[in-house]
């Protein structure tokens, strides 16, 4: 049995037959949570992975069925936290994921600079508007906009984090893309891979996914385009598969 507070709700993360806890009026995740957890590098057997900005613990989670390696996950605000915590614990995970309470810029000198293979990161999107502007809901507000954390801050601290050699991979939204190959340059993560996805064909691209190695070579790759729906307004086939079914299996053949 789990807890449950106020307008929080048990879901199901289908393809990973997992469970966890969301609150419309807190944190629920989106789609851009499973897409970056489906994109990044992860080791299969060991190693020590990190996740920046985990808000209630979806990718620690969903990124579980794919690694055996220790995961850890940071997340600043209380009550997002405590939902992640519950949500893991449901799902005896406990001695694969440990959820921190804390700001992202102190895990550097917490946890150490150089100690993790894999960084992933789903910054906020947006830079911090005007006070009058600003969504009246605390914990949304921090979670979209760039109050307590800035894109440059995410960017930084995943370079302290990560080994030389290993990678960073984070998602956000295309008009930001520059900002992001700009900054990774700058805190020595070398961009890898990049994969630009759309609501579906004929449409702009509205989510970037990013992949860089620290201190790697020069050589990045445009992998081919993500597209969320068909025309009928169904899901590809790829993103049921990461949703619904036979992910986990499609993702060892690809390597």
């Amino acid at each position: 049995m789990v807890e449950l507070r106020d307008d929080e709700r048990l879901d199901y993360l289908l393809a990973e037959k997992l469970r966890i806890i969301q609150s419309p009026s807190v944190f629920s995740f989106s789609l851009d949570a499973v897409l970056l957890a489906r994109f990044a590098y992860l080791p299969i057997q060991k190693g020590r992975v990190i996740d920046l900005c985990s808000g209630n613990g979806v990718i620690p989670l969903l990124i579980s069925n794919r690694t055996k390696a220790n995961i850890i996950g940071v997340e600043i605000q209380e009550r997002l936290y405590d939902m992640a915590v519950r949500s893991i614990s449901y799902n005896h995970l406990e001695n694969q994921i440990n959820m921190i309470h804390g700001d992202i810029k102190e895990m550097p000198e917490k946890l150490g600079k150089g100690k993790f293979d894999v960084v992933t990161c789903n910054p906020p999107y947006f830079v911090t508007p005007p006070k009058s502007e600003k969504n009246i809901n605390e914990h949304l507000a921090i979670a979209r906009h760039e109050i307590l954390c800035t894109l440059e801050d995410a960017i930084q601290v995943s370079s302290k984090l990560l080994r030389q050699g290993g990678k960073a991979a984070f998602v956000h939204r295309p008009g930001r893309l520059l900002d992001i190959l700009m900054l990774m340059r700058k805190y020595r993560i070398e961009p890898k891979r990049l994969r630009f996805v759309y609501p579906r064909y004929g449409k702009e691209a509205n989510t970037i996914l990013v992949e860089g190695i620290k201190d790697g070579s020069k050589d990045l790759k445009v992998l081919p385009p993500l597209y969320i729906y068909k025309a009928e307004n169904q899901y590809s086939e790829e993103v049921e598969e990461m949703l619904f079914g036979n992910a986990i299996e499609y993702d060892k053949k690809e390597g």
